[in-house]
């Protein structure tokens, strides 16, 4: 029985797609919907960027309060994506919505440890790629997802890498 799911988005041009499979899926079974997004760590050319013009002081109050604020505004911008996506008459699929959680690390182990955390009967992601063409079928965090994932996992194939596959 599928009570929970989690849908793991990268906020892409075909996450309202993957989205409008995640609220499908939850209307069915009934489910509460989890949702989370990976902030992947800042680089050490962008940390070094930083080092040279704040003081350590200024540097440890930006990780932690500018973080805070970055996740913030993108946890409200998800939720706003939402409701812009659905309208009006999408209120009752918001309500199935219990959480949208956006945390810093890497994607897969992100994605993984929310699985775990959260105890979801069900994983949707989309097989977002950077690669090009048909070589590259699925993206690295999906890839490693379907791997190493302990639930189900609803796999939402990406119009775009159909288009070039028809080419």
């Amino acid at each position: 029985m599928i009570r929970s799911m989690l849908y793991a988005t990268d906020l892409g041009l075909y996450a309202p797609l993957v989205m409008q499979h995640a609220l499908a899926l939850a209307r069915t079974f009934n489910a509460d919907l989890y949702v989370v997004h990976a902030v992947e760590p800042m680089g050490l050319f962008a940390e070094s960027v930083l080092q040279s013009y704040l003081d350590e002081q200024a540097l440890n109050e930006f990780h932690r309060q500018g973080l805070k604020t970055v996740i913030a505004s993108i946890e409200q911008r998800v939720l706003d994506s939402f409701r812009e996506e659905l309208g009006d008459e999408g209120e009752q699929d918001l309500q199935r919505i219990c959480a949208v959680r956006v945390v810093q690390g890497d994607p897969a182990q992100v994605i993984l440890d929310q699985v775990r955390k959260l105890s979801v009967d069900l994983l949707i992601v989309g097989t977002h790629s950077h690669g090009v063409g048909a070589e590259t079928p699925l993206g690295r965090t999906a890839t490693r997802v379907l791997q190493l994932a302990k639930v189900p996992v609803y796999l939402v194939p990406l119009m775009e890498r159909r288009r070039r596959g028809d080419r």
